[in-house]
């Protein structure tokens, strides 16, 4: 396999840091989720960060972060599912890695996530936030090399799905 990075995006709920842990463990390659680094690197949260400084400081912080870890190879990149909503970002990913579109139905989404507090964009009614979301960011990820439905396939199934679209890139 040719490919640098695997780099997956796709709305909060798809099974992103899931599915890269596994996928990484498959392949021999370390897993990043760029959200935890944020969070390391400012050591605080990402709810703090959106709440003390705004969503457009995040998103800065958002894009230096990624590409300090693209800058590397051979690991699985976890996004934050906002991450593809700057061009530059896009650009970044396109250029250092094979990037996986991971969708789901708003149900399956909404189910994965209404327990996870860590989620600053999900406040107030669940449902239409995510149904609101979803529909403002439908095309974000059309520009990824491949899009997986993980509605109804496993983990295995979608990390071997991956590894077969990635081996033909």
């Amino acid at each position: 396999m040719t490919v640098r990075n695997i780099v997956l995006v796709g709305f909060m709920g798809t099974g992103k840091s899931t599915v890269g842990k596994k996928l990484a463990e498959r392949l021999g390659w370390s897993f990043c989720d760029s959200d935890v680094v944020l969070e390391e690197v400012q050591q605080t949260s990402i709810p703090e960060l959106f709440r003390d400084h705004g969503e457009a400081h995040f998103r800065a912080l958002e894009t230096e972060t990624l590409a300090r870890i693209l800058d590397s190879e051979g690991q699985v990149v976890a996004t934050g599912g906002g991450a593809v909503l700057a061009e530059s970002n896009r650009i970044c990913m396109l250029q250092h890695g094979f990037v996986v579109a991971l969708n789901a139905t708003a149900e399956t989404i909404i189910q994965r996530v209404s327990t996870d507090t860590n989620r600053p964009l999900l406040q107030g009614n669940l449902e239409e936030r995510v149904h609101t979301l979803m529909e403002q960011r439908k095309h974000a990820y059309d520009f990824a090399h491949t899009s997986i439905d993980t509605t109804d396939l496993t983990e295995d199934e979608i990390t071997d799905r991956i590894i077969q679209q990635a081996v033909r890139h």
